[in-house]
């Protein structure tokens, strides 16, 4: 599967969108464009093959499916997973004639994904390395009252940083995805050491991304609870996570009214006990 210019370009494009700090806001651009689910369907898009790219978003998502960056600390890029990671996989599964659905061809992109994830925390660093001259630029014009510039310096030059560290290595890359892909599949053939130990570790990369996220919301035993409710009626009752979501929100908003009808008893106690006590008093 080959990657032409204007594929490359439109993925560094995206690439810059969704960088974080992102062009396109931290909102729209970071945690909607740059999350792996989002960004498997555009890639699938511009690759014209939407299918690979949606079950290969999926299959990433699941690693960074609690991915948080508290002070701008960073494990793993997702700009770079999501605009580098994803087209890669799909040319990887594509060039070795894997079916993208198959337990293999996702252990593959969970740990292309990974390797690239890690690999752009340099590009994060390097934008928001070069993103402080803008911001020295910025307060110069402050102190000279050229308050007119920060415009510029808001929403000009920070272009720069992320055409340098977003764009430029999103197009190289995804350029030599069709070339990576023919060096992987002479000197890693499938049958290799190197290989089944991609496959094995981009297998259990999953189980991480889910253990980070129950270590975030599970805060208690009976928390384990309404987790596990999904996989058991994924087991027993083969929904899909869409139905296993809408059956969820029945229970969520039964969940509302109860605790809604509980807070409403505790405050009308307080009420009626301060009425028996006025009655005493007469």
């Amino acid at each position: 599967m080959e990657i032409n210019a204007v594929q490359a370009a439109i993925l560094g494009l995206f690439a810059c969108l969704s960088s974080m700090p992102g062009l396109g806001g931290t909102t729209f651009g970071n945690y909607t464009l740059g999350r792996p689910l989002v960004a498997g369907l555009v890639v699938g898009i511009i690759l014209g093959d939407i299918r690979s790219g949606i079950i290969i978003g999926a299959a990433i998502q699941v690693i960074y499916i609690a991915l948080v960056t508290p002070g701008g600390t960073v494990s793993a890029d997702v700009r770079a997973v999501s605009y580098i990671g994803i087209p890669l996989a799909i040319c990887a599964v594509k060039g070795m004639g894997l079916d993208p659905d198959t337990a293999q061809a996702q252990a593959m992109a969970a740990a292309l994904g990974a390797a690239v994830g890690t690999l752009g925390t340099v590009l994060f660093y390097g934008t928001a390395t070069m993103n402080l001259i803008w911001q020295g630029i910025g307060w110069k014009a402050v102190e000279k009252g050229d308050f007119g510039k920060l415009y510029l310096v808001d929403m000009g030059l920070p272009w720069i940083s992320h055409i340098i560290c977003s764009f430029l290595p999103t197009f190289l890359i995804t350029m030599a995805g069709a070339g990576m892909v023919d060096i992987m599949k002479n000197y890693l053939p499938m049958d290799g050491i190197a290989m089944k130990t991609l496959f094995t570790v981009g297998s259990l990369l999953p189980a991480v991304g889910v253990a980070i996220l129950l270590k975030q919301v599970v805060k208690k035993p009976l928390d384990f609870v309404t987790f596990l409710f999904g996989f058991t009626l994924a087991a027993c009752m083969n929904l899909n996570l869409i139905a296993s979501a809408i059956v969820g929100s029945f229970f969520a908003i039964i969940n509302y009214k109860v605790i809604m009808l509980q807070s409403r008893k505790a405050a009308a106690a307080p009420a009626s006990t301060a009425d028996d006590d006025d009655e005493e008093d007469i």
